[in-house]
């Protein structure tokens, strides 16, 4: 999955060969409207943030971040992997251009993500021979540009690639079908005093087990835990995380850094996917990453997912996956949550459009034959995921579902009253439709030569295809 760094703490600085131990943040860049440069290294800066994990190298982003001080994550997306792998050049190409030229001016890179969960099952084996020689081909780059001892490689993986046998941690090994790939690359990590970094979703457990049980997704204990020897487990980080440590240690890594590289919880697009159990579980995480795991006990080094909301994400995996901020779109808290003693903040200096939004008019009806082809039209144009069962916005009757399509497609639009017409149905208006639950946004503006987008990302646990949400269904809510 890919995307740009998202927020929390750096209260700890313990040091682990090398590496420093914390929590850092992915920040996701797909979003129609994103925020200034200025606006969110601030906002970072102001929530003591000072990891920041991307999944590219888009020249506007990397310039913000100069003299920041932040530590930067670096990706190179799958589809370049190939190039990387075939033409040493082209990775000496890439270091120098993506790497070197932004070390030089103050940018503090301390990582490069070649791929992003490259062994996925659903990519049907598209990069299993190009991302070892690529990974390569990037390490030779950097020892070339004397950088080597400064900028670690890595590479983003899921956790599908490591299993246990026994349904238990202490049986964990490394799938079977890649096991000799992924210890030819665990031993050149080793070699090179690089970290394994791996994704953990406990949501996607829970999204995909419909037995899985909640309780075992948080960190206040369980009533299904793992008994493992003498070894309690009552949650699902600690499990997944210490399957690994064993598949390290029996393979002879026992010692190897580790990364969490993505973790969090989304906020709406589906039942589960709510502000209360992202607020649990965010700060549990917070709370729980300090004391480490059974097996490798101490503060554990994790990118939180994600720091803003994207609403141009791939929703192939579900209405959740422009969700998973902490933050909403314009950067504004979505609950409150400690990042070690300090509540975090909203971002500061935020411009919106003015107060205004488009609604179906007083005078149609919803039984007009034309509301279909525009709500289908509206939500296949923008962002309609807050629609649905047991969603943010579940509480709209049909015609507040039609004036959310409307609106939303409307925002996208900059308020542009052409956005607004949708066969003469659409009206503006100056009062706020929101509800208690629901609210109707505002778009922030956009300077020119804003900064923080990318390429597209692979979305989680799933190959990533683009699609479009077209819920006609809306119409029958109430």
């Amino acid at each position: 999955m890919e995307r740009f760094a998202e927020a929390l703490v750096i209260i700890f600085w313990v040091f682990c060969d090398g590496f420093v131990n914390g929590i850092g943040v992915n920040l996701g860049t797909q979003a129609s409207h994103p925020l200034p440069n200025s606006v969110v290294v601030q906002m970072l800066r102001d929530n003591g943030i000072d990891k920041l994990k991307l999944f590219g190298a888009e020249e506007g982003a990397l310039n913000g971040l100069r003299n920041s001080g932040i530590q930067v994550m670096i990706g190179i997306q799958n589809d370049m992997l190939p190039a990387m792998a075939a033409d040493m050049s082209a990775a000496e190409m890439w270091v120098s251009k993506n790497v070197s030229s932004y070390v030089n001016v103050g940018v503090n890179i301390s990582y490069v993500a070649v791929g992003n969960e490259p062994f996925l099952k659903t990519l049907n084996g598209t990069y299993l021979q190009s991302t070892f020689p690529a990974l390569q081909n990037i390490q030779s780059a950097l020892i070339k540009a004397g950088l080597a001892s400064q900028v670690k490689v890595t590479i983003p993986l899921n956790a599908d690639v490591y299993e246990s046998a026994t349904g238990k941690p202490s049986g964990g090994d490394f799938r079977a079908d890649i096991k000799d790939l992924m210890l030819s690359i665990v031993k050149f990590l080793s070699d090179n005093t690089s970290p394994f970094t791996v994704n953990i979703y406990p949501f996607i457990s829970l999204l995909n087990d419909p037995n899985f049980p909640l309780d075992y997704a948080f960190f206040d204990g369980s009533s299904s835990p793992i008994i493992d020897g003498s070894t309690t487990y009552t949650n699902t980080l600690d499990a997944n995380h210490d399957t690994l440590v064993w598949a390290l240690k029996k393979n002879g890594f026992g010692n190897m850094s580790i990364i969490v590289g993505e973790i969090g919880w989304p906020t709406d697009g589906h039942i589960d996917a709510n502000v209360q159990y992202a607020q649990k579980f965010n700060q549990g995480l917070m709370n729980h990453i300090v004391q480490g795991t059974p097996v490798r006990p101490g503060a554990m080094d994790v990118y939180l997912f994600s720091l803003i909301d994207e609403d141009e994400k791939s929703i192939q995996p579900g209405n959740f996956e422009r969700h998973w901020g902490l933050f909403s779109f314009d950067g504004s808290a979505k609950y409150q949550m400690k990042i070690g003693n300090n509540e975090i903040v909203s971002a500061k200096g935020v411009k919106y459009l003015e107060k205004r939004w488009c609604v179906m008019k007083p005078t149609a009806s919803i039984t007009d034959p034309n509301v279909a082809s525009s709500v289908s039209f509206a939500c296949g144009n923008a962002d309609c995921t807050s629609l649905g069962y047991k969603t943010s916005c579940s509480d709209l009757d049909a015609r507040g579902n039609i004036s959310y399509a409307f609106n939303s497609y409307y925002q996208k639009n900059d308020q542009d009253d052409r956005a607004c017409g949708f066969s003469n149905l659409g009206s503006v208006t100056e009062r706020d439709p929101s509800t208690l639950n629901c609210k109707f946004p505002v778009m922030i503006e956009v300077s020119e030569g804003v900064p923080w987008r990318m390429g597209g990302a692979q979305e989680h646990g799933f190959a990533s295809v683009f699609s479009v949400l077209v819920p006609l269904l809306l119409l029958t809510l109430c």
